[in-house]
């Protein structure tokens, strides 16, 4: 079961990222992810802040983490 990150106090630079917090549904990016394969799961992240932090540079590091595992997954399945 996902637990739910309540609301924590703005400019927590450390434990909650304001980027990481912006999703109106009121979850926090890592609530979500840390479900999530290493890979898949950064980049979700990247997606997730990309208008609010890189834009552009942070849906290209979510291509290269989405490339990688297609790599890892194409590796595995030949083994």
């Amino acid at each position: 079961m996902m637990q739910r990150t309540t609301v924590h106090k703005e400019g927590d630079s450390i434990n909650h990222p304001d980027h990481y917090n912006v999703n109106l549904s009121g979850v926090e990016c890592i609530d979500v992810v840390e479900h999530m394969s290493f890979n898949i799961g950064n980049a979700v992240k990247y997606i997730w802040r990309a208008d609010h932090k890189n834009g552009i540079e942070d849906l290209r590091k979510a291509v290269w983490y989405i490339q990688r595992e297609i790599g890892r997954l194409l590796k595995k399945k030949m083994i």
